[in-house]
């Protein structure tokens, strides 16, 4: 039942069936990983727990579905760039008491390393990695990731010998958006950890990336640009220098690499993007564009966060993509973990908002 409402959810977002490869149960493919499903009802809370080749078990929380969105709102607003630690912390814990803290024994008894959270309503737009324990950000002790449901499809490791990476974007002023300086830099240090193909600017039209997929196997897509994600599919959009691409269009795109060559698009990076304001559902566009494409994963933002440690922030994810025995999540993380230990950037404002949906592996 909770598998075929995550399904029916994600086609209802794109009004068809969406869903054609064979999906693998999680625990069949990563014997280090747990999914995590906390669910919404009205008098309380219930977290479903899959564990490797264990049965589901589930923990119940007593607590009005109102209070649990007040304590959610609560969270949220203090990720905002200036709230001080003792707003943040308080809620965080309280966050992590409710989805983590019940199942604490079961995954340090399983030894698992990957939290994979399906999340329920409101909690979709929360970043997992900045829950307390009171002592540590739940960051700094695994690595996690968001997924659709109990299952993943095409869940192959991602091959690194030779990443082949493809990035565009924008960062100067057009079509009434403003200009990203920080793209320049992002685009700058992304080149210097890895080789990739830029389109930059006057140069990243919607028929200039089309071509470059079609004509090459890339692994890796980057697009740091203006854009959006929505619950609604005419929302979620990229800005291209001559228009926009909606989450249709940009799988279209993607899809035609499918008849020229069998390297599938492994990750989707939006950078400089956001969650739609307000829309708790909005991380089904994120899931939403991987599905579609057929992309096996993809890293975006909650947030629009802030121009230089986005930069920072690529360049170490890059460099930790680039090795063999790290797999995606693990990249995310250790990311994320570079700018918290740097001073400037401890505030979870600066690396708690990216979030990978889909194929952590």
């Amino acid at each position: 039942m909770i598998e075929s409402l995550q399904i029916a959810e994600l086609d209802n977002y794109f009004r068809e069936a969406c869903l054609t490869k064979l999906p693998v149960q999680v625990d069949k493919i990563d014997p280090q990983a747990a999914v995590i499903y906390p669910i919404i009802l009205r008098d309380r809370l219930e977290v479903i727990l899959s564990l490797p080749n264990q049965p589901l078990r589930h923990y119940t929380t007593t607590i009005p579905q109102e209070q649990v969105e007040q304590i959610v709102e609560q969270m949220q607003a203090s990720l905002s760039r200036t709230s001080l630690t003792e707003e943040r912390l308080p809620v965080a814990q309280k966050v992590y008491d409710l989805i983590v803290r019940p199942a604490e024994a079961d995954l340090q008894a399983s030894k698992i390393k990957t939290l994979a959270f399906i999340l329920d309503g409101s909690l979709k737009n929360l970043p997992m990695v900045a829950l307390h324990d009171g002592q540590r950000y739940l960051l700094e002790k695994y690595s996690i990731a968001l997924t659709p449901g109990l299952q993943l499809l095409a869940p192959q490791p991602l091959q690194r010998q030779q990443i082949k990476v493809l990035v565009a974007g924008v960062s100067q002023s057009t079509q009434g958006f403003a200009a990203l300086p920080g793209v320049e830099s992002e685009v700058s240090e992304i080149k210097s950890e890895i080789p990739a193909q830029v389109l930059l600017n006057q140069t990243f039209t919607s028929a200039a990336i089309q071509k470059q997929i079609r004509a090459n196997p890339f692994q890796v897509v980057h697009l740091a640009t203006h854009g959006q994600f929505s619950s609604n599919a005419a929302d979620t959009y990229i800005l291209t220098w001559d228009g926009r691409l909606d989450v249709k269009q940009l799988g279209e795109i993607l899809r035609t690499r499918e008849q020229s060559t069998p390297t599938p698009i492994e990750l989707l990076v939006f950078s400089a993007c956001q969650t739609a304001e307000g829309d708790k559902r909005a991380a089904l566009g994120l899931a939403g564009v991987a599905v579609r494409s057929g992309a096996r994963s993809t890293l975006g933002t909650l947030w629009s966060v802030e121009d230089k440690s986005t930069a920072d922030f690529m360049a170490e994810f890059y460099r930790q993509l680039a090795n063999s025995q790290t797999t995606k999540a693990e990249a995310l993380r250790q990311a994320q973990l570079k700018l918290l230990k740097e001073p400037g950037y401890k505030h979870p404002f600066y690396w708690a908002g990216f979030v990978l949906v889909g194929n952590w592996l």
